[in-house]
């Protein structure tokens, strides 16, 4: 009798304990103290508190919970940490998150949610690592989600873009460093001058941008193609203008990072090494600098031996002193003795490139590319143009007219698309 009641016991503590893994709910009743940890229904995600290396102050994060190495991918009180270890988060009786100390003297953070909530409100971390604040016993309707507010992370099926109905941009900003989660000058999102573009800031300069969208991936990430390691989803509609990266393999754990160091980097957990294998990178190389060869300009690191900056075709440099120092900044300009829009214009092809900043950029997806090159040689200040969607025959993949600078152009050895640039008559016999 003695043996059967152990192993009853055995196993009713088990389940307790098999019970307890389980909770990924914080209530009203049921709030998250430090020393407390949330894991989602699935296992892949943990929220709790926890301390960067080399420091003791506290934080309220999302970490991966089958990782040995622990890798925070959110942060809710990124730039107040607090102090002590009597943290606590929990919904309060306005339905909304709130980190405070256990004398509740001072709010760390909240989700401020503004609208009046008179339902049953609970936190829910999900699979996917996203914390939801749901209102309702049957979880139909949602305040807030940490999707919406991210940290340095962009995981899969996460949103990177913007709400065209409520204006809620998704900024992805880096640590100030790996001891410190707070909000860093460094930022990754999508900004809506002309043609959609996602870009790498530095404070208001930008860094390095993706190139724009072909349908297949970017224009400026070669290295996308039918074998990447997730697909794209592109939606531009009246309601929102968004991405979202979906792993192909659900079994490879992968995160898009903003990094410290000023790069984007998409990081690979090896579970055989227990460690992140950085799988790609951006900006690479001087090419990847934004506007590194001006207006005009085109960078191609193949031309070996010279400097990497040349101007389209039909154009000279702006300064020849600087670009014998081999600084382009100052980009190029149509030679001397000519000019544009007369009879005889037409456009020259360039093959694997990264098409210019689309800021200047209309896009119109009901002209085919031949179309579009009798509108642009129609329209004295249409500079250039290219396919908007390269997957697709000619006749309907829309096309991109640019107007005024061109810049931020550069060559690859493969990957890129084609583009056309506008030359005069007498360049088109050279």
């Amino acid at each position: 009798m003695y043996l059967e009641r152990g192993i009853l016991i055995s196993m009713l503590i088990f389940l307790i304990f098999r019970f307890c893994t389980c909770i990924d709910t914080i209530t009203l009743t049921q709030p998250l103290k430090d020393g407390d940890i949330l894991v989602s229904n699935g296992e892949n995600f943990a929220l709790g508190f926890f301390s960067p290396p080399n420091s003791t102050n506290r934080y309220v994060g999302i970490w991966y919970n089958k990782i040995s190495d622990q890798t925070v991918v959110w942060v809710a009180n990124r730039d107040n940490p607090i102090t002590n270890s009597f943290g606590i988060l929990s919904v309060d009786e306005t339905g909304n998150l709130v980190l405070q100390e256990n004398d509740q003297s001072f709010v760390f953070w909240s989700t401020n949610v503004s609208e009046v909530v008179k339902d049953v409100v609970t936190a829910q971390l999900l699979d996917s690592g996203n914390l939801v604040l749901f209102q309702g016993q049957n979880k139909d309707v949602y305040s807030r989600q940490s999707f919406d507010h991210p940290s340095n992370s962009i995981l899969p099926d996460m949103k990177l873009g913007i709400d065209r109905k409520t204006g809620l941009k998704r900024v992805f900003t880096s640590w100030k460093s790996s001891e410190n989660p707070g909000v860093e000058n460094y930022s990754h999102k999508m900004e809506l001058v002309g043609s959609p573009q996602l870009l790498l800031f530095q404070g208001t300069t930008k860094v390095w941008w993706t190139g724009s969208s072909t349908g297949r991936g970017w224009s400026g990430i070669p290295e996308m193609d039918g074998k990447y390691l997730y697909n794209i989803t592109y939606i531009n509609n009246d309601d929102e203008v968004v991405i979202i990266y979906q792993m192909r393999n659900s079994s490879i754990i992968s995160r898009l990072v903003v990094t410290e160091s000023r790069t984007m980097d998409r990081l690979t957990w090896n579970e055989a090494a227990h460690k992140w294998i950085r799988f790609w990178s951006a900006p690479k190389d001087q090419c990847d600098g934004y506007n590194h060869c001006g207006p005009f300009g085109l960078c191609d690191l193949y031309k070996l031996g010279t400097f990497e900056c040349d101007c389209f075709p039909g154009y000279e440099p702006q300064s020849p002193n600087d670009w014998y120092l081999r600084d382009g900044s100052k980009g190029c300009k149509i030679k001397v003795g000519t000019q544009m829009c007369q009879v005889g214009d037409g456009f020259v092809e360039l093959n694997r490139v990264k098409v210019p900043d689309t800021s200047n950029a209309h896009v119109n997806m009901s002209l085919g590319l031949k179309e579009c090159e009798g509108m642009c040689l129609g329209d004295c200040t249409c500079m250039g143009y290219a396919s908007a969607d390269i997957t697709k025959e000619a006749k309907d993949g829309g096309c991109v007219m640019w107007y005024g600078d061109m810049i931020d152009t550069r060559t690859f050895s493969n990957g890129g698309q084609s583009f056309y640039v506008r030359v005069y008559a007498a360049e088109l016999g050279m």
